[in-house]
């Protein structure tokens, strides 16, 4: 099973045993339903933060959503060994966000670190949800909209901000490479 199809059965079966509607989850996470149908069958990938709107409707963490097992402390993630996911706001067939978790197996973790490569794109959807994201661009540009500001980012850069204000990360001029950390309340 796909990625995609692995964390939108997820989604399926904590929202039924929460007795919850596709139409409650829209409303709890103001997400369309047409996008909540798409995430639970499979033909969707959901960007980080529709995954963080849609784990705390159904009182989850993110990773529950992409962890297979469970791993002993210290979980450590070689470089080598990463497995790629892939995100999009609108559902794009490729998606210009492939992730990489490096925190999937620790139970009881409040942050999700990532590894994400971002391709440039002309969409630029932002996203809003509870928490806070801490990135440091490791290769290329980064365009970080946020609210009403826009401000670019190089190589060694990084940014912390409250993912509550409306926000979207791109890449510039080519591919660029963050570590992301995602807090989540």
């Amino acid at each position: 099973m796909s990625d995609s199809g692995k964390i939108g059965k997820r989604v399926q079966t904590f929202r039924a045993k929460l007795d919850m509607s596709v139409d409650d989850l829209s409303e709890r996470t103001s997400l369309p339903v047409s996008l909540i149908e798409d995430i639970e069958g499979g033909s969707v990938s959901p960007a980080l933060g529709v995954m963080t709107k849609l784990a705390r409707a159904l009182g989850q963490r993110v990773g529950t959503f992409m962890d297979d097992q469970i791993a002993k402390d210290p979980v450590i993630t070689r470089s080598a060994e990463r497995e790629e996911g892939i995100a999009s706001h609108k559902g794009e067939a490729q998606g210009h966000y492939r992730y990489h978790a490096l925190g999937a197996g620790k139970a009881d973790r409040h942050m999700e670190p990532f590894f994400i490569k971002i391709s440039p794109s002309e969409e630029r959807e932002k996203s809003a949800h509870e928490g806070e994201e801490f990135v440091v661009v490791i290769s290329g540009e980064v365009e970080l909209q946020y609210g009403k500001d826009t401000h670019v980012l190089g190589q060694g850069d990084t940014m912390y901000y409250n993912s509550l204000v409306p926000h979207c990360l791109s890449a510039v001029g080519g591919d660029a490479q963050i570590y992301a950390v995602i807090f989540t309340l």
